[in-house]
């Protein structure tokens, strides 16, 4: 077993710091500005991408490192960077508007906000099947539907009545 060759980088840790960094910062721009709902849902399309991504941009990440201490320099910087966006966006108002996309309201009064729904790429079916979800069949009965920064479709009944909570037995939960 070679120790040193597992132990000392052959490249400079630096540059490593470097890659590391400027990586995770370009895909975490390109999912939150190009993927915007695949984080509450995401799809076999979605996860495809999301693999494809990660292999891609693996070189560039890595730049075939071989020893123990490169890649754990690696992977701390992904860490360091997921924490500090996250503490960004908690601490300062202005960076949270960066980080965390607006809801979008889909459904506003009854009537759905086709130009959202195109802008979110949402279709009627999908929306329909949400709403299904809630226990509301028609659009009109719904005061307002949103789709949340998670990427979930949030909905506010019109009339709390006509709205019935998700039945677990009917999606087969025991």
């Amino acid at each position: 077993m070679d120790w040193r060759a597992m132990i000392v980088p052959e490249h400079s840790l630096l540059e490593i710091l470097l890659r590391g960094s400027v990586m995770y910062l370009m895909l975490f721009i390109i999912m939150r500005f190009v993927m915007k709902r695949q984080a509450g849902a995401v799809g076999l399309a979605d996860l495809l991408v999301i693999v494809l991504i990660a292999d891609v941009s693996q070189n560039a990440f890595s730049n075939e490192y071989k020893s123990l201490t490169e890649g754990i320099l690696l992977v701390l910087t992904i860490v360091f960077w997921n924490y500090a966006i996250d503490w960004l966006s908690f601490r300062l108002p202005i960076f949270e508007n960066f980080i965390v996309p607006k809801r979008l309201r889909l459904v506003a009064d009854g009537e759905i906000c086709w130009k959202n729904m195109r802008q979110a790429m949402i279709t009627h079916a999908e929306l329909m099947s949400q709403l299904r979800h809630q226990g509301i069949d028609d659009p009109a009965c719904i005061k307002e539907a949103s789709i949340e920064a998670d990427g979930r479709i949030s909905i506010i009944p019109a009339d709390e009545n006509k709205a019935k909570p998700p039945d677990d037995k009917a999606r087969g939960a025991i």
